[in-house]
Parts: C-alpha cells; sequence; structure tokens
C-alpha cells in the first residue's frame, strides 16, 4: 500500500527567487536558454531550464522555451546536438536522449498549466521526437545515443542516456492519451528499452570504457523509474559511499573530488522515489552553500582544492534545483514526475509513490 506523502518541506520561494531571475535574465528572446550568457544551448539542458520556469510560474518564459524547440526541429523529428545564437554548432551528432526529452518537459508543463492548447500545439513536435528516437532503437531494445550526420545509428547506448529516454517515453505516453491519439508501438518500445536496462547490460558501453565511474548511470535508472521501490532502493545503497559526501554533495564521478550540484539535486529526487525523504531532504540542504552572494547556484565544488570549479553557472544546474526543491515540497502539481511512475492501459495503473 502506498503512503501517501506528507508536505513537511516548504517550498524555499524566497531562496530560490535568484535562482529564476538568473534563468530569465540568460533565457533570449526567441526563447532558447543557452548554459550561460555566450554559451551553447543543447536541448536536453534547454528543457530542465524550461522545467524550472514552469515551477517558478514563469509560464510564458517557459512556453517559448518549448516553441523555440518546436521551431528548430528538424524535418526527422530531431535536433543537432548543440546551437549557439539559434544556429547549430554541432552537427556531426543528434543525441537520443537529448531529442526525447521535449516529451518529459511538455508533459511537466502540462501538468502544472493544464493548458491544453499548449499540449496540443506541441504535440506534433512531440511526436515526430519520439518517433525519430524509436527509430534508434535496436532489435535488442536499447536505444543508440546518437546518430551522425547522414541519420546512421552510432553503434553504443548508454545506461544515462537510455534511462532518460525511458522516462521520456513514460511521458510521451501520457500526451498522445491526453490529446486522444493512440501510439502502442511507444509503450512496445519502452518496454523493451526497460526490458534492456534491466536484463540486457552487455547491450551497453560495449565500444568504450564503462561509464559506470559516473554518478548518473547509478542513479538516473531510478530517477527514470527503471529500477523502482525495493529494487531501486538496493541499487541505491550498494553504491551510496562511492559518490555521496556527507555535508557536501553527490559526486560525478566516484574518482574525482568534486561534487555537483545537479547530480546532487537529481540524486535528491531518485532518494524521494524510493521513499528516502529524510536522505533526500538532508542532500539538498547541504547545497545552498554553493551559491554566489546574489544567489544564484555555481556547477560544484572542488573539495580536496577546496575551491568552486568550474565557475560557471549553467542554466541547467538551476533548472535541477527548482526540480528537487519542488519534488521535496510538493509545490507544484508535477513536484511527482520523478518520483512516481504512472503506466496506465485498460484501466490498469501502476504506481511508485514516494513513501514518508
Amino acid at each position: 500500500m502506498a503512503i501517501t506523502p506528507q508536505k513537511s518541506y516548504p517550498y524555499p520561494a524566497v531562496e530560490l527567487q535568484a535562482t529564476v531571475d538568473y534563468l530569465l535574465a540568460v533565457q533570449r528572446d526567441n526563447g532558447e536558454i543557452p548554459w550561460f550568457e555566450e554559451g551553447h544551448t543543447d536541448p536536453w539542458n534547454h528543457t530542465e531550464a524550461a522545467m524550472g520556469l514552469s515551477i517558478a510560474g514563469e509560464y510564458a518564459a517557459a512556453e517559448r522555451a518549448y516553441d523555440w524547440l518546436a521551431d528548430e526541429q528538424l524535418e526527422d523529428g530531431s535536433w543537432w546536438a548543440s546551437y549557439v545564437d539559434g544556429e547549430p554548432s554541432n552537427i556531426t551528432r543528434r543525441e537520443t536522449n537529448y531529442v526525447a526529452y521535449i516529451a518529459t518537459g511538455v508533459w511537466h508543463h502540462f501538468l502544472i498549466t493544464r493548458n491544453k492548447e499548449f499540449l496540443d500545439r506541441l504535440f506534433p513536435a512531440v511526436d515526430a521526437a519520439i518517433e525519430f528516437v524509436i527509430s534508434m532503437q535496436s532489435e535488442h531494445g536499447e536505444v543508440a545515443w546518437a546518430c551522425d550526420t547522414l541519420g546512421e545509428p552510432m553503434d553504443d547506448a548508454l545506461v544515462t542516456g537510455s534511462s532518460s529516454v525511458y522516462k521520456s517515453l513514460e511521458c510521451a505516453l501520457h500526451i498522445a492519451r491526453a490529446v486522444g491519439v493512440l501510439r502502442p508501438k511507444w509503450r512496445t518500445a519502452r518496454q523493451k528499452l526497460g526490458t534492456a536496462l534491466r536484463h540486457r547490460p552487455e547491450r551497453f558501453d560495449r565500444n568504450w570504457e564503462s561509464k559506470s565511474r559516473y554518478a548518473m548511470d547509478w542513479f538516473y535508472p531510478v530517477l527514470a523509474g527503471v529500477f523502482q521501490s525495493e529494487q531501486g532502493l538496493e541499487r541505491i545503497d550498494a553504491r551510496w559511499d562511492e559518490f555521496v559526501e556527507e555535508g557536501l554533495g553527490c559526486r560525478c564521478e566516484n574518482h574525482q573530488p568534486w561534487v555537483t550540484v545537479a547530480e546532487s539535486c537529481e540524486l535528491t529526487m531518485a532518494l524521494l522515489s524510493v521513499g528516502e525523504t529524510v536522505r533526500a531532504q538532508t542532500l539538498f540542504d547541504s547545497l545552498w552553500q554553493w551559491r554566489d552572494e546574489a544567489g544564484v547556484f555555481w556547477t560544484g565544488y572542488q573539495f580536496v582544492e577546496e575551491i568552486l570549479w568550474p565557475l560557471e553557472q549553467p542554466t541547467w544546474t538551476s533548472g535541477a534545483v527548482l526540480l528537487a526543491a519542488d519534488a521535496l515540497s510538493q509545490h507544484t502539481a508535477a513536484s511527482h514526475l520523478f518520483t512516481e511512475v504512472n503506466e496506465s492501459k485498460g484501466g490498469t495503473a501502476e504506481h511508485r509513490k514516494l513513501a514518508t
């Protein structure tokens, strides 16, 4: 039986206002959200920042961000790896988790606003993006991490990227149902991908060094709902000491003395998804120290040299902070997006609730 979560963590609106203002300041007039001023834009991190704007109630700015994606979408439904000032800057590849993430962002915005006109307007972009992504899925279930300039799948897959795609497919199915469209092959693709992530580890990191040293490979399958409940908690506990530095945050890589705010925020949500509320709150509360005097978050902290590093303030870090704060406080109607899986078909539903 799921335990109904209780609102025990107040949304820190005052403390986060500088974060929101920073996102608004960096966003371009056309809706594009680069990493920072003079930085490049990629579709995934652009969407992460846009979700932060939705949480903050900046609905018009968030919708401009999604409209920018729709405007820049290629004919095959994808986006290039990065853009500068609205122009493609890396046309060597198109990354599947970047492409799929529009579904997560659009569904997140709809959960908060219930703006059906927005959902209807963005569905063609979501539809095309998901069709592109599942065209990159192999017979074994994994999704190629990217395709090359000519559209040919690159011969390998990433655990983190595929987990993100898995979550985006869940959101895409919700969107399709909401607009009255059936997409059964999306469900099949998601099921095959989940099976590969759980039972076919040999299909990932085939042609390069294992990415298991990265924290995201550890917790992202939990955050995305690939591993739930006891299995998810077992996965978190198994490598906790490798990655988490008490009082500082979560390392980006297990062998590097560097904690990062974004990974710590995503781990916060993964902890909530398996009922570890106290650990989640403790981890998140350790991150306030990594802000500048204005209240904007830095990327991270190198704790051997005792320096903030790099001296950058990515918009996607701000987006991740807002997502974690929302998940902890249940501030918006989208607060459960990364802490609960809801799959419905034919009147049945499977839920993963965060416990208190």
